[in-house]
């Protein structure tokens, strides 16, 4: 999807404005993950383990890093056009409802709730649900709220 300016998008509030392609979440994304951030789970990191203990039979990856994909299928997935800049506002709830195990595919389903002036931009609240395929329930399901200026 493309739009000349993020304000473009408030014809497509309260609707589904697009779903990404399918990624792969490898074990070297996971271990890369637990690299950047200190967190060593043997879930996450301990293949042999996660496959002789783990309920899940493999490792899984941080939820983190599941949530932090959202940029990923955001800038892939949508082109929001003119702008100087965009950040990350937050998010006003987040719930991890499936592990994603290693070599999983995913993707997201932006659903747009509403696009608010702010100064000099607009704010932009998403419903996003990251899908696994194969799978009947998502692994991540969250209200994120992104701003764009200029």
């Amino acid at each position: 999807m493309k739009v000349n300016t993020p304000g473009e998008l408030r014809q497509y509030k309260s609707s589904e404005v697009a779903v990404s392609d399918w990624v792969e979440v490898t074990q070297e994304m996971i271990d890369g993950f637990a690299e950047s951030t200190g967190d060593f789970q043997w879930i996450h990191v301990d293949t042999d383990r996660a496959e002789s203990e783990s309920v899940f039979g493999s490792t899984i990856a941080h939820g983190f890093l599941t949530l932090s994909l959202l940029s990923k299928f955001l800038n892939e997935t949508i082109d929001l056009g003119r702008s100087k800049m965009g950040i990350n506002y937050g998010l006003n709830r987040v719930r991890f409802t499936a592990p994603v195990r290693v070599n999983s595919k995913l993707r997201a389903r932006f659903y747009l709730e509403d696009v608010v002036d702010i100064p000099d931009g607009v704010q932009l609240v998403w419903t996003v649900t990251i899908e696994i395929e194969g799978e009947s329930k998502p692994a991540l399901v969250a209200e994120w709220l992104t701003r764009r200026y200029g």
